[in-house]
């Protein structure tokens, strides 16, 4: 249009012999110019005005093959990744450099948003496909698509159907909510798949590989091993962190390698439709749960967890499907020694010049059965056992020893205090080493967690 109207301008100043200030003005350049284009125009006519990139393709345009393919990998191979982490992708795998903001515009142009699209965006391109739509000269290819698009914005999940075995997946999942008091708390539940019982439930102040294993040892105790678990992706269950924490600090560490002991398979997902089965649960217990404890004067922690056993009781007979109607897939209970070993907080260490352990800023030093003190040399490997019931153990050297808290002051003084008979120290009680207690078995775990390799490579 800009060439146009340059063209119509000197075109009616030659036919007119006008005023060249006048066209100057008009076109918005200096008197030189307008003799420039009045030459052109003499020589040339109206091509002289036609710029010269017209119809030339920028150098650092992107080409077909290049887009296609973006356009291509991001539905196959990356299509979980947002824009910025698809062109690193790109570029680090594909050999394929190109900004975030390219990238928006080529896959936009295809109505594929990032997972991080607001609702603004989503709302917007889903009026365009709806408007779309309503066309009557598409083709039944092109409406097929535009409705596939349209369900992948709205993020439609499709009905499935329950489990056929109690058992099969037990849906985990906490909410943080005001339940009691004046403090908001979550509340960590674990329900079946198959009849919509609730098999576990722990209050706790916050969403902590406590309250999991709280719920996993109930699960154990009361019903057996389950077939699988079907969690979100917290970081109890699955480590996003580039930089892995301590091994105690990692929950997901410590919770996979208590269900690979027991054999139990986990999935994650971030989509709350995924697992609407425990999400349906916690509107329920969301409008009935609160009330019911403030009836029953709950106020502490330890209250709520004690009238939650009672509760989930009552639930069940409400409205869970019967549970002997249905076969039942979960395993063998194990043993509560087995449990309680299982479900523990293991943490590499080595042995100090003090011939001692710290674990949770305190020392401690080995001990046999008989309470006797061992003694290993300094920087000797240790990987110590927190129990589920709190109990300490240390594996050296592919043996179990007790681990006694060294004081910062002693309870009595030789010098001063009076001594008394000592009772006769009972026997420890060590378990038996297992495969779980190796510390070759708990490395060998580590080292395929994807997390902590990439930050050790």
């Amino acid at each position: 249009m800009n060439e146009d109207f340059k063209y119509e301008i000197i075109k009616k100043l030659v036919d007119t012999n006008g005023n060249k200030k006048a066209a100057a003005l008009r076109i918005g350049c200096t008197g030189r110019h307008v003799n420039r284009m009045i030459n052109g125009y003499r020589s040339y006519g109206k091509e002289f005005f036609i710029h010269g990139n017209k119809g030339c393709k920028p150098v650092h345009a992107i080409s077909k093959e290049n887009r296609r393919m973006i356009i291509d990998l991001y539905q196959t191979k990356y299509h979980d990744a947002n824009f910025t982490h698809y062109s690193e992708l790109l570029a680090t795998h594909e050999g394929i450099s190109v900004a975030p903001s390219t990238i928006n515009t080529i896959l936009m142009a295809e109505y594929i948003l990032s997972p991080k699209a607001c609702r603004v965006t989503k709302k917007r391109v889903n009026k365009e496909l709806l408007d779309q739509q309503k066309a009557s000269y598409l083709s039944t290819d092109t409406k097929s698509n535009i409705a596939r698009c349209i369900v992948a914005i709205e993020d439609a999940h499709p009905r499935r159907a329950r489990c056929a075995y109690f058992g099969e997946m037990i849906q985990m999942d906490a909410s943080l909510h005001l339940w009691y008091g004046d403090t908001k708390s979550q509340l960590h539940i674990a329900i079946d798949d198959s009849t919509g019982a609730i098999v576990g439930g722990y209050f706790d102040k916050q969403e902590t590989l406590k309250g999991y294993y709280n719920i996993f040892h109930q699960i154990l105790v009361d019903y057996g091993i389950p077939y699988m678990f079907f969690t979100d992706r917290r970081t109890v269950f699955e480590y996003k962190q580039k930089k892995a924490p301590t091994t105690e600090e990692d929950t997901f560490t410590q919770f996979g390698y208590a269900c690979k002991q027991l054999g139990v398979e986990i999935r994650t997902s971030s989509i709350p439709q995924a697992k609407g089965r425990v999400e349906r649960l916690f509107q329920t217990l969301q409008s009935r749960l609160p009330l019911e404890l403030e009836l029953a004067g709950v106020k502490t922690l330890e209250q709520a967890n004690e009238f939650l056993n009672h509760y989930i009781k009552k639930f069940n007979a409400k409205f869970a499907l019967e549970i002997n109607d249905t076969k039942s897939v979960f395993e063998t209970q194990p043993t509560m020694e087995k449990i309680n070993l299982t479900l523990a907080i293991l943490a590499d260490r080595k042995v100090d010049c003090g011939h001692c352990v710290r674990f949770d800023t305190k020392y401690y030093k080995p001990i046999d059965v008989n309470s006797t003190p061992t003694y290993f040399n300094k920087g000797t490997d240790a990987l110590v056992i927190k129990a589920f019931d709190g109990r300490l153990f240390v594996s050296i050297n592919n043996k179990i020893y007790g681990l006694e808290e060294i004081p910062s002051h002693q309870a009595t003084s030789k010098n001063f205090d009076f001594t008394e008979d000592k009772p006769k120290k009972r026997k420890l009680y060590l378990p038996p080493m297992s495969h779980p207690w190796k510390q070759a078995s708990f490395q060998s775990y580590l080292e395929k967690q994807a997390h902590r390799t990439s930050t050790t490579g």
